[in-house]
Parts: structure tokens; C-alpha cells; sequence
């Protein structure tokens, strides 16, 4: 099968067919144009996973057509920036539009598949057939009463084609459980599509999830590429009131149609919601549609946090050994007694996510020896350094945008220090796109001391 679809603008026809037949080789599925205008009609015809873009072409260059991609409100799959007259400015100005990476002409083989796998990665959300390459079935890990309950109840979902509602707090594994119900969809297969709600909402929004029709072209939405298979809404709380009513309509008549089109077109995916909010009290204060809460909610799964199945952290370290070690870049540790003990009593605010960190950064630092309770005690103590739960009253005083923008540096502050400076940690736990982080944090004002992620 192949590893997805690229799409490669460039008006070189030299340099087009050379980096075509490389993906090829790589079992990419590679198709090429030679203008911004054969790059419009390609994205409709063959619906990429990826798009490299070169900026210098003739008819029109690449940085106006990324904007004007970023502006159709129509869901547009990550595109990279190639160039040969490259500066860091161009690359900046490509980033800021919405551009995943950049790449400098002449290419570098190693460096054109490492960016390509790495941007597919981080986008998989389209056409996953199942789970990501390094967890292609999804474990859901413990011997606890609470992980059993868990396991029967996914598979049970898992073997019926009806919306599902998964909810826990943050970090908790949400979207593990929603891996394994489509992974185990009684091997019917099919593409998994994920939809980050928050992230984006508006015409945007309803763009990405219903497509588009305009002058005659029409992009799909996210449901449309989730035929036959799972679409996974992540914190389904988020979705503005415009988006619910329309999703309550397509799942209630099982059809809908794209923004701007006429012509109806069916659902053919299982839904699967999730949220670490309380949907009932949402549904209470007239903040989520009631008849969209029943339809998702036909089979409810709730995932526990970390601190109501502490037995299972023995097991949890094991899994997380073992994906660390198969990186080739950490080292053996064995987890003494009193340092289990240590982890068992911790209340893991961020629940199996920051476990996961936790052993990570153990394994990743290079030390040496059994890993003790005082350097258990040390890591825990500086992840203590929490944000307080009650805020000042001056802080209800201000306009909202400033509330918000305070919350969110003291947020990415927190969080910051706790992962010592490592984008790709902070990016998981916050659940933002990398480049969008790095904008943020710049936008706010906090300075990158360093990426150890890199």
C-alpha cells in the first residue's frame, strides 16, 4: 500500500521528475505539475496528502498561491516550500502563511524524505489506514479492573458502525481508544481522518470538515475522506454552534452538502467524538446541541485518568521503555522499587502523556544506572512548578483577548519549563501543530531557549 500522495509543483521539468521518481521509490504515490494553474486542478483531481510547492514559476509564484490556499476556507492538505533562490525571509513569510517546512534547492535526498515522512506524520490524519506506523495496533496498556472494562467496552465499539463518544481528561489516552476502535473495525479497513476542533472554526471549519464547491471546482471535506472509514472528531466540545447544527443535520438525514454546493452527498463514516469535557453540563448551559450530544453518545466509552488505575504504571513504563529504545537515540534504565513506588503516589495531573515525557526525558539524558527515587524526586519537583488554580480578581477585570493571552503564556510557561525547553514535547502536551507553537510563543513573547528534540 501506498505511504500517501504527494503532489509536486515545480516548473523544472528536470527537477520535478527527479524528486516524482525518488518518492516513487519510497512507495509514494507522485504526481507532478508545471504551474500554479496545473497545481489548482491536480488538487482537485488527485486529492494529495502533501503538496511540495516550489516558489519561482512562471504564471504565478509559489508564496501567492500558498496565500491563496490558506484564504479559500476550503481544508488544504500541509504544504513545504521548495526553492533555489531560498532566504530565511521567504522561509519565515512561508511559515507565517501557513507552510508545514521549507526546503532548499539543490535538494538533499535524505533531507527531502526526512521532511516529507516527518510533515505526513504529523498530518496523519488523512488516509491512515488504522494507526501511525510505529503503533500500527493500538495497545491499550494495563492488567487494572478500570483497563479491562476499557478493552471490552473499545472492542465492543469497535465491532458496531455507530457514532462513539470518548471522553477523559486531557492526556488521559482519548485518542489511543479511538485508534484502536477504527484499528479493529473487524478488518474492514478503511481511512481515519482527524479534525482537531479549536484549532480552527468559522467557514473555515465547516470548509474542512463538509468541502467546498466554487466555480465549478469542488475540494472535499474531512468527511468525505473518511468514507468507509472513522472520522475522529478531538475535542468535540470546541465546535462552534454553526458547525454542531450542521453536523446534527448530516448525521440525522446521513447526508449533507459541501459549502457552496447543491448536490447531496452521504456520510459513509463512523463518527467518533472526543472531549475532556462534561458534555452533560455543556448540553446544560446551552453550550452543545442536545440532539447532537445523543447522537454521538449512542455508545459512551470513558478513558480513567492516570490516578484511578496507578497499578498499571509498571506496565505503562515498559511500553514507553521500549518505544524509547527503538528509537536508537536513549539508554537502559531499570526503575528501582522505591522509584515505583515514588511514581505510583504521584497525582499525574497530565496524566499517561506525562508519564510518557517523564520516561522519555530518563531515558533520553544519557545517564547511566538503576534510575532512584531521588532523581524520580527531582524531575517530579520541577514539574510542580504548576500555575495557581485561583486567579487574581484583577485578572476578571480585563477584555477577553488579554485574559486569554495571559492564560495562555502562563500555559505555555508552565509547560515550558517542565519539558526544559523541548518544542516536540510542548507540542504534544498542548496538542498544537509545531509550526503553529512556534508562532505562538513568539507571539507571546517566550523566548526558545532550546529544542532537544531536533
Amino acid at each position: 500500500m501506498k505511504r500517501g500522495c504527494v503532489l509536486v509543483v515545480d516548473d523544472e521539468p528536470e527537477i520535478r521528475q527527479l524528486v516524482q521518481e525518488i518518492l516513487e521509490d519510497e512507495n509514494y504515490h507522485a504526481v507532478g505539475a508545471a504551474s500554479a494553474e496545473a497545481a489548482r486542478g491536480a488538487l482537485q483531481r488527485h486529492r494529495p496528502d502533501l503538496v511540495l510547492l516550489d516558489i519561482w514559476m512562471p504564471d504565478c509564484d509559489g508564496i501567492t498561491l500558498l496565500q491563496e490556499w490558506m484564504q479559500s476556507g476550503s481544508a488544504v492538505p500541509p504544504v513545504v516550500m521548495i526553492s533555489g533562490h531560498g532566504t530565511i525571509e521567504t522561509a519565515v513569510e512561508a511559515i507565517r502563511i501557513g507552510a508545514s517546512d521549507f526546503i532548499e534547492k539543490p535538494l538533499s535526498t535524505a533531507r527531502l524524505l526526512d521532511v516529507v515522512g516527518q510533515v505526513l506524520h504529523r498530518a496523519r490524519p488523512v488516509h491512515e489506514d488504522g494507526a501511525t506506523d510505529a503503533d500500527p495496533r493500538p495497545v491499550i496498556i494495563g492488567r487494572s479492573l478500570e483497563m479491562a472494562r476499557l478493552r471490552t467496552e473499545a472492542e465492543h465499539a469497535a465491532a458496531l458502525d455507530v457514532p462513539v463518544l470518548i471522553t477523559g481528561e486531557r492526556g488521559s489516552g482519548c485518542s489511543l481508544i479511538a485508534r484502536a476502535i477504527h484499528a479493529h473495525r473487524a478488518g474492514r479497513g478503511g481511512p481515519v481522518v482527524w479534525v482537531k476542533l479549536g484549532a480552527s472554526g468559522g467557514e473555515r471549519l465547516l470548509a474542512q470538515l463538509f468541502g467546498t464547491e466554487h466555480g465549478g471546482q469542488s475540494l472535499p471535506g474531512c468527511i468525505e475522506k473518511a468514507r468507509d472509514g472513522s472520522l475522529v472528531l478531538e475535542e468535540i466540545a470546541a465546535m462552534d454552534g454553526v458547525a454542531q447544527e450542521m453536523l446534527r443535520g448530516a448525521l440525522a438525514r446521513n447526508w449533507f452538502r459541501r459549502i457552496g454546493g447543491g448536490k447531496p452527498v452521504s456520510v459513509g463514516c463512523r463518527v467518533i467524538g472526543t472531549t475532556s469535557r462534561d458534555l452533560e453540563t455543556e448540553v446544560a448551559t446551552g453550550r452543545f446541541d442536545e440532539d447532537l450530544f445523543s447522537r454521538l453518545s449512542l455508545l459512551p466509552l470513558y478513558v480513567p485518568a492516570l490516578r484511578e488505575h496507578r497499578q498499571d504504571i509498571p506496565d505503562l513504563i515498559d511500553h514507553f521503555e521500549r518505544q524509547a529504545l527503538d528509537t536508537g537515540h536513549a539508554n537502559y534504565r531499570r526503575f528501582s522499587t522505591a522509584a515505583l513506588n515514588v511514581l505510583r503516589n504521584y497525582a499525574w495531573p497530565g496524566n499517561v502523556t506525562e508519564l510518557k515525557a517523564l520516561v522519555q526525558r530518563l531515558l533520553f539524558m544519557k545517564k547511566r544506572g538503576d534510575i532512584g527515587e531521588a532523581e524520580i524526586r527531582d524531575v517530579l519537583q520541577r514539574q510542580r512548578r504548576v500555575v495557581p488554580d485561583s486567579l487574581p480578581e484583577s485578572f476578571y477585570a480585563m477584555p477577553l483577548r488579554e485574559a486569554r493571552d495571559r492564560f495562555e503564556r502562563a500555559y505555555l510557561l508552565y509547560h515550558f519549563e517542565r519539558t526544559e525547553g523541548n518544542i516536540g514535547e510542548l507540542a504534544q502536551i498542548a496538542e498544537l501543530e509545531r509550526t503553529h507553537l512556534y508562532r505562538k510563543l513568539k507571539g507571546l513573547g517566550i523566548g526558545l531557549r532550546r529544542d532537544r528534540s531536533k
